[in-house]
């Protein structure tokens, strides 16, 4: 081959993977004939999780009170002016990284929680409220980094796991379907959550993750997810980030039907018995977002981890400062 012919190969090839890079194959939808649910969603919203005591038994605002609503969690949401005192003791972040929701869902529904009827989550099991309790202790008197919350020690977020729950920020999730899979990127902490949907049977009781064990089927336009087999691990119950409590016998059913183009319905059923006293529902939606998820760098950041671990050390009298 002479050069000539040597560099017009390379030429073309080098055509052909820029070409690729360019137009990539689009990746295959999940099943003939069902919705295709990939792109990124954004779940933040002003509707509550579960219904202030105020409202009492009322299920829906009406137009005039869901537009009283917006208008002050946006008066809430609003970072303070110069010389304002805070309402309470405590703050962290400004107005620029929280996401919040500036709208009710359109049902206009007082609660995320639709079952029980009182819009709440169900109390614990008082076997439960004890772990809860003692849990809450640890937290709050850490002596180790395993009595640090989960979402502190970057393994896992709730909103990362089934149900998955709108938060205070980085409420967005990324979404990726073959023929075999449903993948479920959360922006926090940067989980991704597989749902399988050639499996009709979940792993073997003995093996337990963090996101549970998710399978999937069409009913119609709705994917069914059933989600088991999750791991207590030390926590799950008194966790900040909105971590309801659980344990390893929590058994979530989700449904994801594409309402509109741009607009997920995502409904969920949690049943816990020895968590629970009795099963409970929510609902709410997802809009889709022409934004892109960047990597919510938890561990690399952490530097509060490593500092209370080094305080704890301290006050025992060892010196862990690293050798130079």
């Amino acid at each position: 081959m002479t050069h000539r012919g040597h560099n017009g190969i390379t030429r073309l090839l080098l055509l052909l993977f820029t070409a690729a890079l360019l137009h990539p194959v689009a990746a295959q939808s999940p099943a003939a004939g069902h919705p295709n649910f990939e792109g990124t969603w954004n779940s933040a919203t002003a509707t509550p999780l579960e219904r202030p005591a105020r409202l009492n038994d009322k299920q829906f605002f009406t137009p005039e009170e869901a537009a009283d609503w917006e208008r002050q969690a946006a008066r809430r949401n609003q970072d303070l002016k110069p010389g304002e005192t805070a309402p309470r003791n405590f703050a962290s972040y400004n107005n620029l990284f929280y996401e919040y929701g500036t709208k009710l869902e359109k049902s206009l529904r007082t609660s995320i929680i639709t079952d029980p009827p009182d819009g709440k989550i169900p109390p614990l099991t008082p076997a439960a409220a004890e772990q809860k309790k003692a849990r809450l202790e640890r937290l709050n008197h850490p002596r180790s980094s395993r009595d640090l919350g989960l979402q502190d020690q970057c393994v896992v977020f709730p909103t990362a796991a089934a149900p998955m729950r709108p938060y205070i920020y980085n409420s967005n999730y990324q979404i990726i379907g073959t023929a075999h899979e449903l993948m479920i990127t959360a922006e926090m902490i940067h989980d991704t959550r597989v749902i399988h949907l050639d499996r009709t049977s979940h792993l073997s009781p003995s093996i337990r993750l963090w996101l549970g064990d998710s399978i999937g089927r069409w009913e119609g336009n709705t994917l069914v997810v059933d989600t088991a087999n999750f791991n207590d691990g030390n926590g799950y119950f008194g966790d900040a980030g909105g971590m309801f409590g659980s344990d390893r016998n929590l058994h979530v059913i989700e449904r994801f039907t594409l309402a509109d183009p741009n607009t997920i319905l995502y409904q969920f059923e949690v049943d816990d018995p020895t968590a629970f006293v009795r099963t409970w529902k929510g609902e709410f939606t997802m809009a889709r977002s022409s934004e892109r998820i960047f990597e919510y760098a938890c561990t690399e950041g952490n530097y509060a981890l490593t500092d209370l671990l080094n305080g704890v050390r301290t006050s025992e009298g060892q010196d862990i400062a690293p050798k130079r």
